[in-house]
């Protein structure tokens, strides 16, 4: 076992996609995770229009944990290392991009702006902690399900949000004081972990993903949303990054995928799923 090698959860195998064929992968994706629902179709369509690309390998952890991993040279699940390298990384952190580039993992400005999404707080159906406002998070008693910032970017966007609502005092209060009173509960996967917990009411409130409760919606999950509102949702600070990494095992394949990823097809499956895709069109 690799020392310095982050460890990937045990019981998140489901965000390895196609491990069995990774040594012999025409492509390695390290997608951010909160892409996971829609990745089957855009991996579906890509192939139909690159069928030469047999063998994709795919992770959609959290894109923190999957940074750690590529600075590091590989990760640890259930015991053992995995050491692939990818061709394309996504974020929807700048700073992650700009990590890679002092690393000398990806080119000076080599990535690109291909997507955004905006925040929603996922409630319990009927609401019955009556939450109407990101303020009302602050409060004593209500539960929150919480993304890590250590490995979840989504993270800072939610304390960008808090915030707004409520200055500095709001953020400590979420992210500390509740947090050392346990009403403030963090996730490692948040995408799967915060929709199980509004399900069995452990908790009262989970920020997330607008694009996460559409899939949420679509398993049969039942809740309720209340929206932020657009003021404070973060539609427009959002923004998805995707790079090839330098020297990238299959470069011309990465190439092909960004050059899909970005396109009118693989943009209209991605507003299926509830993205909202840059204005104007890339």
């Amino acid at each position: 076992m690799q020392a310095g090698f982050p460890t990937i959860p045990s019981d998140r195998g489901d965000d390895l996609h196609h491990l069995a064929h990774v040594d012999r992968a025409d492509l390695v994706l390290f997608m951010a995770g909160n892409q996971f629902m829609v990745m089957e179709e855009i991996i579906a369509e890509f192939q139909s229009e690159y069928p030469q690309v047999k063998n994709i390998f795919y992770e959609t952890l959290p894109p923190g944990l999957e940074l750690k991993q590529i600075l590091a040279g590989g990760a640890i699940f259930k015991g053992k290392t995995i050491g692939v390298k990818p061709d394309i990384y996504t974020s929807v952190s700048l700073q992650a991009m700009q990590t890679l580039e002092d690393a000398g993992r990806i080119q000076t400005g080599d990535h690109h702006l291909y997507l955004h999404n905006r925040l929603a707080l996922m409630v319990p159906p009927g609401n019955p902690a009556d939450i109407n406002t990101v303020k009302d998070l602050g409060r004593d008693e209500v539960r929150i399900s919480q993304p890590d910032p250590a490995n979840e970017d989504i993270a800072f966007h939610i304390m960008d949000m808090y915030h707004q609502a409520g200055g500095d005092r709001l953020v400590q209060r979420i992210m500390k004081e509740k947090r050392a009173r346990g009403t403030t509960l963090f996730t490692a996967v948040h995408h799967r972990e915060t929709p199980l917990r509004i399900a069995d009411q452990t908790v009262d409130v989970g920020p997330v993903w607008a694009t996460e409760t559409v899939h949420a919606a679509r398993t049969g999950f039942v809740f309720d949303v209340v929206e932020p509102g657009e003021d404070l949702d973060r539609r427009k600070n959002v923004n998805y990054y995707v790079c090839k990494l330098s020297g990238s095992p299959h470069p011309e394949n990465a190439q092909k995928f960004i050059t899909f990823i970005r396109s009118s097809t693989a943009q209209k499956i991605y507003r299926e799923y509830g993205f909202v895709t840059p204005s104007p069109p890339i």
